[in-house]
């Protein structure tokens, strides 16, 4: 390794996974951390640390002078900035790689490339990637919205330009709606990433939401396959798993070499994940965004394929090769994770910001908690109410869901409110089951009443 310092510019549980990765590599681990974040289990966990400011995120970790500042004093060789946060501001990676500092994960160029969802689309398009059709370019004005909308008909999704996580989204089925939820995008989008740039795209009813995970050296690139991630509430993931079992075979081959193009076609770096639409219906997928980052749901690709993403992208940012070709990453097995939040999903996924009194978490061949937790510890309500992620791999999918159920139902957080209970009620549901679901079904499925309270002896709620 050609580093020895490497920053952790991130908070959570993928702080820790982080620092783990790092350790295995011999490379001494810096974290910073807000106030709100002092007795955080990856401070506990670092080798050094460093307070970047006040517990609110805009005081700490999305201050990038603050942030710049602790790298320099802590002397670091490389940042990693996680998810989230300034992990896809090309400005942040400009800034580290200005200083001399390695940035783990793609160039500046890339980040705004790629994470500019106008620009990634021209890009895709470029390398001959299906698109969903949609304006051509960055939209500033209603009336502009409203006339690439009669081009690629109704019904529209308008979106934010920069940014993700579903911000700034609205689906327009006519004109009229499209005059009244444009100026709602374009503020959101504004408020959100300081940009009211918009742009449109046809909507697709009822599709899937699968993405590939490549991973790129700057010159060659390779894809640990495809995840699904069509159950989503507010356009929010919660459940993910890997693979894809709507697609076929050769679907499935088309749609992971069509992000390996596309990953050697911008020549990118470090890990990244292409997303895409897929219509059952009538068997196509159409490219509509790259995330130039880590992702939550990594640890499903990690766990069919045995490559270590987060290793991988310190290795090739550092300047190394990737270190195995397209035909020795094989897919094994069925891996599910799901996203265990502080929320209670009998209130309307209220924030649960409490403390964890006690803790036991089941462990055994096949089951991971990627988490940051430890007894005595207080949530903070400041960030996100992310806790951490069950993963489960098994032979099959069928397999993979029962061994889920009985993970969840061995764990216990004392003193949380959390989605469990929404996870066991969905992995009892016979859609589910069968993988008879879309990006739009697990809402009215809320809204039918089919969580139920479970009762769980001994665990959390």
């Amino acid at each position: 390794m050609s580093i020895s310092r490497l920053f952790i510019a991130n908070r959570g549980e993928i702080a820790v996974r982080i620092i783990r990765a790092a350790k295995e590599l011999g490379v001494t681990t810096i974290q910073g951390y807000s106030e709100g974040d002092a007795d955080m289990l990856a401070v506990k966990l670092a080798d050094e640390s460093v307070c970047l400011g006040a517990a609110q995120s805009k005081d700490s970790y999305l201050n990038m002078p603050k942030v710049m500042e602790a790298i320099k004093s802590a002397n670091a060789d490389a940042v990693h900035p996680g998810y989230g946060f300034l992990s896809e501001s090309p400005e942040f990676a400009r800034q580290v790689e200005a200083a001399g500092i390695v940035f783990v994960g793609p160039s500046a160029a890339t980040i705004e490339r790629m994470g500019d969802k106008v620009e990634a689309r021209i890009a895709a398009e470029a390398a001959g990637i299906p698109v969903v059709p949609g304006s051509k370019g960055r939209i500033d004005t209603v009336d502009e919205a409203a006339k690439v909308a009669a081009e690629v008909r109704y019904p529209v999704m308008i979106k934010a330009a920069a940014g993700g996580g579903g911000r700034g989204i609205r689906v327009a089925d006519t004109e009229e709606d499209l005059r009244k939820l444009a100026p709602q995008a374009q503020s959101e989008a504004q408020a959100a990433f300081g940009d009211g740039g918009l742009y449109l795209e046809r909507a697709i009813r009822s599709p899937r939401h699968i993405e590939v995970q490549i991973l790129g050296d700057g010159t060659d690139a390779v894809h640990c396959f495809e995840r699904e991630c069509s159950l989503q509430r507010r356009r929010q993931k919660v459940w993910e798993e890997a693979g894809a079992m709507c697609l076929d075979e050769e679907t499935r081959q088309q749609l992971c070499a069509s992000a390996v193009a596309l990953a050697k076609d911008v020549q990118y770096r470090g890990a990244g994940t292409l997303e895409y639409l897929y219509d059952e219906a009538t068997n196509e997928f159409f490219f509509i965004e790259m995330n130039t980052r880590i992702q939550v749901e990594h640890p499903v690709s990690e766990m069919i394929t045995g490559v270590d993403l987060v290793q991988e992208m310190i290795r090739v940012c550092c300047g190394e090769k990737l270190d195995a070709s397209q035909d020795q990453i094989r897919r094994s097995g069925h891996s599910i994770e799901v996203r265990i939040n502080a929320e209670d999903p009998h209130m309307q996924f209220m924030p649960w910001p409490g403390k964890l009194e006690a803790m036991t978490v089941p462990k055994g061949e096949g089951v991971r908690f990627d988490h940051f937790l430890y007894e005595g510890y207080q949530i903070p309500p400041f960030y996100d109410s992310l806790l951490g992620k069950v993963i489960v791999h098994a032979p099959t999918r069928a397999e993979a869901i029962a061994k889920l159920k009985n993970v969840l139902q061995g764990i216990e957080l004392k003193g949380l409110k959390t989605t469990m209970p929404l996870h066991l009620a969905l992995a009892d549901d016979a859609a589910v089951q069968s993988g008879d679901f879309h990006t739009q079904w697990l809402e009215p499925w809320l809204e039918a009443g089919n969580l139920q309270p479970i009762q769980k002896t001994g665990g959390a709620s």
